[in-house]
């Protein structure tokens, strides 16, 4: 196929239609942009005119580049328009009537030789190819929101498409700049097929009163990276697109985890789709707004900041690189802090360790020398737990073993005095087995710290059904002191952040098993159209397969969901020692150090 694709027609001019055709308009291509209604196109044409104006004003394109990119847009309320188009972009609503109609109508109107892509991320394009007059021709082309600055666009072939086709508009993605990624023709494709689900598994949580939206949020935003929270993005995409997008997920995966949050019905049916309505999971400032104004749901300010037990001192037990990082946070945050670990010599490497992570700080200008010889001289290296009997906190930062961990909080319940605070690190073991190995559970909880600890801002607060309410207001005191953002978790599996994140993380695998896409395509998929600052593989690399796989058994044994068990792929891996970049090899080879 040797058509350059000069000319382009975008039906629909909605906020995806309008920065699709000024992405074509800004890079050399004649654009026609339809709608039946008047206003969407004026609105394309004054966002390509505010763009353009923004573009010049920065330096990034001439007033007379300016001039020539709106020259090269027009629009239309025909799709008569579109004759002389040698690819057609259609970017209406998300349903099969309509779209199925806009090709019919199309059919009749392009030359034979026009090239029909369809914008959809939910719907068939098998079905829609089908009852054109030239399948072979049509395909799907799915860019991101925001067009104009989103990386990634989705070539979707259907078993009816024909190479040239493919590659036609593939050159066409590089020639405007974009990261083409080829994918067959599934509901979600690469990018929203992992994103809905992760999405869904939020709504659910919220639904279930596991916790608030904006600890749901706040998890995932400083615990992942990602830009933004998994309910306030539903509100962005808008409720009732998700739902659509689930519904087709569901209809071919039949997994449970694709089937709609009956929350997300609720709330489209109300009419509170998210920011176009004003009102979603949250609210905002106007429909349309992206402000988000308080409501009847928004908490109040922590109250419980002085109904907490008083701590001076805080105990850290465990070496590692958790232990080390923990204690370092509470020694700077100015909390005199005993380091156990099981013998002098480990205790004192891992207050080393400390103090070259002070001095990297330093050495970069974001501690004074001064701060970093008191930080260091608060912090009392010891191989005896017996060093913790007057901390008023101990936090136990140990292997995620629960027999280990019982055995620690057997012996702290033995030193340490009474009314002490007893603190358990982990990420993915019920708090209260824990708690019970000692002889007062009530005084145990949950402060899950996110690794590197210095960096990371999260901590998730576990209160069990045996946690004194004095302690979990104790534990969050604490985490505003050492200026952490706490979130309150109940004691489930994954609390927050592991629960949402490896679900995702599974079906990214299950997607190399089916041979949907490769590593280095689904990886590019998420940085580039989900905002996320790793792939899922090289995520699964740098947690260690080993311990992504115990996380994932443990989420399985606890709420039984088919979907939730662990991918063949990952456990073959581990079997055969491959887990990550600590070994070398994981779902890819590392150079060894």
């Amino acid at each position: 196929m040797d058509t350059p694709l000069s000319t382009i027609a975008v039906v629909g001019l909605g906020t995806m239609g309008a920065g699709i055709a000024e992405v074509l308009a800004r890079a050399g291509r004649d654009v026609i942009g339809i709608d039946i209604s008047e206003t969407a196109a004026l609105g394309a044409v004054a966002s390509l005119e505010a763009s353009t104006a923004r573009a010049v004003s920065r330096g990034r394109i001439t007033e007379q580049e300016r001039t020539a990119a709106l020259a090269r847009f027009r629009t239309s309320d025909s799709l008569s328009a579109a004759a002389d188009a040698d690819l057609v972009i259609e970017v209406v609503p998300e349903t099969y009537e309509i779209k199925q109609q806009v090709f019919r109508e199309l059919d009749a109107v392009v030359s034979p030789t026009a090239i029909l892509a369809t914008g959809t991320n939910a719907l068939s394009v098998t079905r829609l190819a089908a009852e054109s007059q030239r399948p072979e021709r049509v395909l799907g082309l799915h860019f991101f929101n925001p067009a104009p600055a989103m990386k990634l666009v989705e070539v979707v072939s259907s078993v009816l498409t024909a190479p040239p086709a493919v590659e036609a508009v593939t050159a066409l993605a590089r020639e405007l700049g974009k990261e083409p990624v080829a994918v067959g023709d599934r509901p979600g494709f690469v990018a929203d097929g992992l994103l809905f689900g992760y999405l869904n598994q939020a709504a659910a949580m919220y639904e279930a009163n596991y916790a608030s939206r904006e600890d749901i949020d706040a998890a995932m935003k400083l615990g992942c990276g990602l830009p933004m929270g998994p309910l306030a993005l539903l509100d962005l995409i808008g409720i009732d697109t998700a739902r659509t997008v689930l519904e087709a997920m569901y209809a071919e995966s039949h997994d449970r985890l694709h089937a709609p949050a009956p929350v997300l019905g609720q709330l489209s049916s109300a009419g509170l789709t998210g920011r176009k309505a004003g009102r979603g999971f949250y609210t905002y400032d106007a429909p349309g707004g992206q402000d988000v104004v308080p409501d009847a749901l928004t908490p109040a300010a922590d109250t419980e900041a002085g109904a907490g037990r008083a701590v001076a001192s805080v105990g850290v037990a465990g070496s590692g690189t958790m232990a080390s990082g923990i204690a370092e946070v509470f020694a700077k945050a100015g909390y005199g802090v005993v380091l156990a670990a099981r013998s002098q010599e480990k205790a004192d490497l891992a207050k080393g360790r400390i103090a070259k992570s002070l001095e990297r700080s330093v050495a970069k200008g974001r501690l004074s020398a001064e701060a970093r010889d008191e930080t260091l001289a608060r912090i009392t290296a010891t191989g005896s737990l017996d060093a913790f009997a007057e901390v008023d906190l101990a936090v136990e930062a140990v292997a995620e073993d629960l027999e280990v961990k019982q055995q620690l909080f057997a012996a702290l319940d033995k030193v340490c005095r009474p009314g002490a605070v007893l603190a358990t690190t982990t990420s993915s073991l019920p708090v209260v087995a824990i708690a019970r190995a000692t002889t007062r559970p009530e005084d145990v909880v949950g402060m899950h710290f996110f690794n590197p600890a210095p960096a990371m801002k999260l901590v998730e607060v576990v209160r069990t059904v045996l946690t004194a309410d004095d302690v979990h207001a104790t534990v969050r005191a604490v985490c505003a002191k050492i200026r952490k953002h706490p979130v309150d978790c109940g004691d489930r599996a994954g609390f927050i952040v592991n629960a949402l994140l490896f679900p995702y993380l599974n079906n990214a695998i299950k997607m190399v098993e089916q041979h949907y896409a490769s590593l280095d395509d689904i990886d590019a998929a998420m940085k580039l159209g989900g905002g996320y600052p790793m792939g899922p593989f090289e995520l699964l690399d740098v947690v260690g397969l080993d311990v992504s796989l115990a996380i994932e058994k443990v989420l399985h044994q606890e709420f039984r969901d088919p979907g939730l068990a662990p991918a063949p792929l990952l456990e073959h891996l581990v079997a055969a020692g491959c887990l990550g970049r600590k070994t070398g090899r994981g779902f890819r080879e590392y150079a060894r150090r």
